[in-house]
This record gives structure tokens, sequence and C-alpha cells, in this order.
């Protein structure tokens, strides 16, 4: 068998690229390790705990604040329902001083304190938009209350998509170190065949070659790592460092029906409930048109009094002469628009429309949780399979990449078929990692979209764990 002579020289270009490529690699490597291990203020993390540490969100906070703002907004129309009491005094005291001359009369001076203070007591008996507002404020706090619920567990959900998303890169990281474990090995082999006279320069340079690719790759897969920490950091509103169990798991099981899911997600979601009180407060809005075409009648009460000392439009002022009076007046008050130009009338019929056409969107975000609870569901059972599939392909891969390392220590291969089966069992844990990723992401859908609990045992039909080898209960 006659074997090619392959000049060494063609191959120095080539070489001192490769080269030049793993200096790089190792330089980027360190550094990239040296920015990774800086940490300072470490607090640890698990999954469970992601609900109570959301709540320092600042965002959610905010919302908090709104909710609160609508329940004083509330207490505001409430209080209307009470009588008021004003007390008003035109100077206290007040001091007049002056002269009236007249050439038929004697002149008159004055110089006199008073005082005037005035208490009135109003009560609406009969107020026609007070019930409209009120309404409508205890409408707009239960809706404050729904959107602090709604980002609440919009941000838990988020929260929880960012840390699947960060074990998920750790894992990315173990998978790529295996992948790079396995290229120096290769490019060992190479090496070890090359000396012995058995092997190829060319080979040598192609296991070179995916180990660049392979340390690239590892520290792509690093970078990814700390950015998916810094997301996860941010929504958590964590100072400093925080670690976590990177070891990825499914976070549980699905064991409600289908149309279970659906019922209970568009009868428990709170984004519909919101828009039944947005239609309730524009109906109500529309009422309040109409109230202010109908009577107004409160009650009034106002006690008057004078206190005065000195005396006024007098010739000889007795600036020690005091007196004092006091008036009490009660008087049931109407007051009544009887006719504005239809422009109340018109209002009402604006709201009335703008409440119908809630009816529609209503129905149309009924139809998009129905979609989104139905794929959530349906790609769970997909990522189901794709785990069992998944983990029948690695140990497939494992023994080809077994096999085809010893056909090619005993020359029966060649070491692209090596590397090209190492990149089957990368790719293969890689399906793993993915499908276990997006099966919890699922889960967490789920239970965001139905208000379900995920449930930590798997059921079978019969409340049993199933028994079928290839069945996610074994995982």
């Amino acid at each position: 068998m006659l074997r090619r002579v392959f000049n060494p020289i063609l191959f120095l270009p080539l070489t001192l690229s490769i080269n030049s490529v793993n200096v790089q690699s190792s330089e980027t490597k360190n550094y990239i390790d040296n920015v990774l291990e800086e940490k300072s203020n470490i607090t640890f993390v698990n999954y469970q705990e992601i609900k109570e540490i959301v709540l320092n969100n600042p965002e959610l906070k905010s919302l908090q604040n709104l909710a609160a703002s609508a329940s004083f907004n509330l207490s505001s129309q409430i209080a209307k329902r009470y009588p008021s009491l004003d007390f008003q005094a035109n100077g206290l005291p007040k001091y007049v001083s002056g002269k009236k001359y007249s050439s038929n009369s004697s002149t008159l001076k004055t110089s006199q304190f008073t005082a005037n203070p005035t208490l009135t007591i109003k009560w609406d008996v009969i107020a026609p938009l007070r019930g409209s507002e009120i309404k409508i404020a205890k409408t707009n706090y239960k809706i404050a209350e729904n959107n602090y619920e709604i980002k609440k567990k919009d941000l838990i959900q988020e929260a929880k998509i960012r840390y699947h998303k960060y074990k998920k890169s750790y894992q990315d990281i173990q998978n790529k170190k295996l992948t790079l474990d396995l290229s120096i090995t290769s490019l060992e082999n190479a090496k070890a065949k090359l000396n012995a006279g058995i092997g190829t320069k060319f080979e040598v340079l192609e296991a070179e070659s995916q180990l660049s690719r392979d340390k690239q790759s590892l520290n792509e897969k690093k970078i990814e790592h700390e950015i998916n920490k810094i997301s996860l950091k941010e929504i958590l509103n964590i100072k400093g460092d925080f670690e976590t169990n990177n070891e990825q798991n499914l976070i549980g099981f699905w064991n409600h029906k289908l149309n279970k899911n659906i019922n209970e997600g568009l009868d428990k979601n709170l984004s519909l409930q919101n828009l039944i009180l947005q239609k309730s407060i524009k109906k109500s809005q529309a009422n309040s048109f109409l109230a202010q075409n109908k009577p107004n009648i409160y009650i009034s009460n106002s006690l008057s009094s004078t206190f005065s000392k000195g005396e006024s439009l007098v010739s000889n002022i007795d600036s020690e002469k005091s007196g004092s009076n006091y008036t009490n007046t009660i008087s049931l008050n109407f007051a009544w628009s009887i006719f504005d130009g239809g422009q109340n009338k018109s209002s009402y019929k604006s709201k009335i429309a703008d409440a119908e056409s809630e009816k529609y969107a209503y129905e149309n975000l009924k139809n998009v949780l129905t979609t989104n609870i139905s794929k959530a569901y349906l790609n769970l059972k997909l990522n189901e399979e794709k785990i069992i599939s998944s983990l029948k392909e690695i140990e497939s891969s494992k023994e080809s990449v077994r096999l085809a390392r010893l056909r090619y220590d005993v020359g029966v291969s060649t070491l692209k078929d090596v590397l090209v089966r190492q990149n089957e069992l990368s790719n293969a844990n890689s399906k793993k990692i993915n499908a276990i990723y997006n099966y919890n992401l699922n889960l967490d859908e789920l239970e965001r979209l139905t208000l379900l609990e995920i449930s930590k045992s798997c059921l079978g039909s019969n409340d049993k764990k199933l028994k079928d080898t290839e069945s996610i209960c074994n995982i």
C-alpha cells in the first residue's frame, strides 16, 4: 500500500496559525477565568426562594404603592357619604377705624374690634354622582391589586426563566469541558501515532484545530453563563454575588389534564378579570353622566356670630363698650340641572360603546390564553419525549466514541471519525440540557397561566408511579 509523502513546509503557515490561535485561546481563557472569579457578598439562592426574593424588586414595589394610592382614593370617595364641617372667620379679629363728616350733622367716629366666626355643617342627602364615584374608586382599587398580582407573577416567572437559563449555561460549560477533554485525548493520540510513524501531520493539525474550536466554544459558554448570572441578579435585586445548586434537574411534574388547564386558567386569570372590571368602570362612568341631570338635595346648618369691642359711627367713642350676636340657619337645599342640550346623554352613549368594546377584548384575550395554555401543555409533552430520546442518544453516542477510539487506535479508522463521534456526543448532551431546560420552562409557564400547582411526584392514571422504563417519571 503506497503512502503519500507531504511536504512539511506546506503545513508550516497552517501550523503557525493554529499555534497562534491556541496561544490566544489560552490567554483569553486565563483572562476570562480571572474576571469570572471576582466575587463578593455571596448569597445562596435556590428555586424555592425565588418567590420571596422577587418581592424586593423595585418595579413591584412601585405597583404596590399604586395599589396603596387607589386604596386611599377609595377611602376619600367613601368619606363623601358623611357630613362635612367647615369653619370660617372673617377677621379674627378685625379692627375698623374712621370718621364720617357731614355739614348738617356732627362728625361720626369709628374705633372697633370685631370677630365674625361661622360654623357650617353640610350633608348631601341625595347625591346622584356619589354612588358611581364610590363604585369606580372601588373597582380601580381592585384593578390596582390585580395589576400588582399580575406583575408579581410575571416577575416570578421571568426570574424562574433566568434561573433555569443560568443553570442551563452551567451545564453547557460542563458539556464543553467534556468535549474539550475528549479533544485533548484525541490530540495526544494523534501526536503519539505521529511519533510512532503510523500517523500523519494532517491528523495532528486536525486535532489541534478541533481543540482550538472547543476552547473558544468553552470560553463563549463561560461568558454566556456570567451574562445569565448578571441578568438573574438584576431581577432578584441582589447586591454582590450569589451561588446556587448548579445541578440541572426536573423541577416537578404536571399531572393535570389539558381541559382542566384551560378551564382553571380562564377562570382564575386576573387579566380577564381586569377586563370585566374595566367594563364595569365604563358603565359606572356612563351612569354618572346621567346622574348629572338628577336633582341634588342636601341639608345645611350655618351658625354665625359676631363679637365687637368699641363703637362704630358715634360722636364719642366708648372703647370699653362690647357686644355680640349670633344667627343659626338650617335649610334643605335643592339643585337640579334640567337641560344641558343633550351633552350628558351623548357622553352616556359614548361610555356604553366603550364598555361594549371590552367584551371583544375579553373574548380575544380568552382565545389567546387558550392557545398559550394548549401550546405550553403540548410542548411539555414534546419535551418529555425529547428528554427520554436524548438519554438514549447519549448512551449510544458514548458507545460510538469508545468504539471509534478503539478503531482509530488499531488503525482501521481515521481521526476524523473520532472527532465526528465526539461532536455527536456533545450534541446529544446539548439536546438533553435543552430538553430539561424547556421542560422546566413549560412547567413554570403552565403554573403561571393556570395557577395550578406543580407536583413533586409523577402519577399515572391510577395515582401510581409509572413503571415504564421510557417514562419521564423515572428520570
